[in-house]
């Protein structure tokens, strides 16, 4: 909030005008009181300063009422421009943050903290900030008003106030804990939403649906019981302070009764300082009334700061670029764990030239998929060293490094969009016709003319309206469009039919050709005409050669190779068609 400092200051004199016209009210009422209380007397009544007391009392209650306006029309910007800022800065964190920060964060847990914290931060300071401000100010203002009518009367009201404060604070850290476990709760239970709602189908089809409803009732039963226990303990504030102020009122009613008869005191000071013994409890009971939302914030801003306080990738504006890369990779025994002291990959070593195509083959669990990440810099090696053209990644901009890759996955990952945009998200400044060449290439143009709108076609949310094989033409035009220095398949045609497959290959054929691609691959029939093939097992790359030099080798790779087609034999003689 420090950038809005300046508007803080008018709001604080906004709040400051706004309460002194009204602590100065009960004092020119009390006036107006005794004057008429002297005509009960028999004194005789003055209506005319009466009239002009009552003009006077309307004058302070208006402009009271426009600094009031002032006040929370400017608050009201502050705390949005506030909350603006932190969405901004929330989802600049989450660009920076590290990998490894996704696979351990749960999704609705992280998307509950940056909307639901996030609009909690922003509904309190819109309006508990001013009441605190106000409150503040009304406390010290009427307090000064209090010893200029009656010291007495001011001491015994004050000697109640830590009685106050000690209820508050003993309420408010009780139920602080009830609020924070109510916004954990609130995270779990929007993490299983969100996964019973993108993996719905599996739900349904392993008739799961009790189980479900079984976890979110008791995750909401947990979230309904801290809500209740939070909300209860801190609105056991209001009476107790009601409590209090009721005692104080008699009180000082009675005193200054006494008071007025001895005659101490005027009746109008009496009914004056009743009226600011109101005003001094308002802030008191208003300061209460919000602290279940002060602290409900509380814990949703911590919630907010802790994405915040995250460690970020390591800065690389400084770092080196690579104006025409030739695509020449290196590891030189590399050795990287996701968990410390618990190695994934070992000593591994191996050399790609520039325009080569390198496979990846091996069991599940072996260490590919590890390869393409520590490639591209999603996770750091623990050590030895990669390098591309001679060049050691770690020096090279990370940004720019990873522009260098092109990738076909085999989990397509589209965007709620059209299917031009989809194409056009592998490179920015990408043409309409360039879309169109890419689309062609990767044998995606014919399906595409066949839908409503062309390129112009919504995909939905899930992309649910297209099917998979389709999504993953998308995907390889997306690669074709941003014309990468190294190109990453995996397992790129999993999800295509025989036919489409063919065309698929013979496009990403024309796609590698002159760039040095890695192949992670489980049919090691689409990979034989690589011009290395990395053998992984545990880690560690275990064998690497051509096709051919492997088969001859009869080691692991063969005896891969040899089951996987004795399978596919197998599976033709059990074939009811054959």
């Amino acid at each position: 909030m420090g950038e809005h400092k300046w508007k803080i200051v008018l709001v604080a004199i906004s709040a400051v005008a706004s309460t002194l016209f009204t602590i100065l009210s009960p004092t020119i009422l009390g006036i107006a009181i005794t004057e008429l209380f002297q005509g009960v007397r028999g004194e005789g009544i003055d209506f005319f300063l009466v009239l002009k007391i009552l003009l006077v009392l309307a004058a302070l209650y208006l402009l009271s009422s426009c600094f009031i306006y002032v006040q929370e029309y400017v608050m009201a910007g502050i705390s949005q421009k506030v909350v603006y800022t932190l969405r901004k800065e929330i989802n600049r964190k989450l660009s920076l943050l590290p990998l490894h920060f996704f696979d351990k964060a749960k999704h609705g847990d992280v998307l509950s903290r940056a909307v639901n914290d996030l609009e909690k931060v922003s509904s309190t300071l819109r309006q508990s900030l001013t009441q605190i401000i106000t409150s503040t100010i009304t406390m010290i203002g009427v307090t000064i008003m209090m010893l200029l009518i009656s010291p007495l009367l001011t001491i015994i009201v004050l000697l109640t106030l830590p009685l106050s404060i000690l209820v508050t604070k003993k309420v408010v850290s009780m139920s602080q804990k009830f609020f924070k476990g109510r916004q954990q709760s609130l995270g779990v239970l929007n993490t299983h939403v969100e996964e019973m709602y993108t993996g719905h189908e599996t739900m349904k089809a392993f008739g799961r649906e009790q189980q479900s409803i079984g976890h979110f009732q008791a995750v909401n039963s947990q979230l309904y019981h801290s809500g209740w226990k939070a909300q209860f303990i801190s609105s056991i504030i209001m009476p107790i302070l009601r409590f209090i102020n009721n005692i104080i009122y008699v009180l000082i009613c009675v005193l200054g009764s006494i008071l007025v008869m001895l005659r101490s005191m005027t009746i109008g000071e009496v009914q004056a300082f009743i009226l600011y013994i109101r005003l001094f409890s308002q802030p008191i009971t208003r300061v209460a009334n919000v602290s279940n939302i002060i602290q409900s914030t509380v814990a949703a801003a911590e919630r907010v700061f802790e994405i915040l306080d995250e460690p970020e990738e390591e800065a690389s504006d400084d770092k080196q670029v690579l104006p025409n890369p030739k695509g020449h990779v290196r590891f030189e025994h590399v050795t990287f764990g996701y968990q410390q002291d618990k190695p994934v990959m070992e000593d591994v070593h191996f050399d790609v030239k520039p325009g080569q195509t390198a496979a990846i083959v091996g069991p599940t669990g072996a260490g590919k998929t590890t390869i393409i990440n520590l490639l591209m810099r999603f996770y750091e090696a623990d050590s030895g060293r990669i390098t591309i053209d001679g060049i050691p990644i770690r020096d090279l901009n990370r940004d720019h490094l990873r522009s260098m890759f092109g990738l076909v996955l085999q989990d397509t990952w589209l965007f709620h969009g059209t299917i031009k945009e989809n194409i056009a998200y592998g490179r920015e400044d990408a043409t309409e016709e360039e879309i169109i060449q890419a689309a062609e290439a990767a044998y995606a143009d014919r399906f595409i003319r066949t839908l409503s709108h062309g390129y112009d076609s919504l995909l939905n949310e899930s992309t649910s309206n297209i099917s998979q094989g389709q999504k993953q033409l998308l995907t390889i035009a997306r690669a074709v469009i941003s014309d990468p220095a190294i190109l990453i398949l995996d397992e790129a045609t999993s999800n295509v039919d025989a036919r489409t497959e063919i065309h698929i290959q013979r496009a990403l054929n024309r796609l590698m050709k002159g760039r040095t691609s890695f192949i992670i691959a489980h049919r090691l029939s689409t990979i034989q005409q690589a011009d290395t093939i990395l053998v992984m097992d545990q880690g560690q790359v275990i064998e690497q050669g051509s096709h051919e030099a492997l088969l001859a080798k009869g080691g692991f790779y063969a005896e891969l190779y040899h089951n996987q087609f004795a399978v596919k034999a197998n599976d033709k003689q059990k074939s009811p068609v054959s």
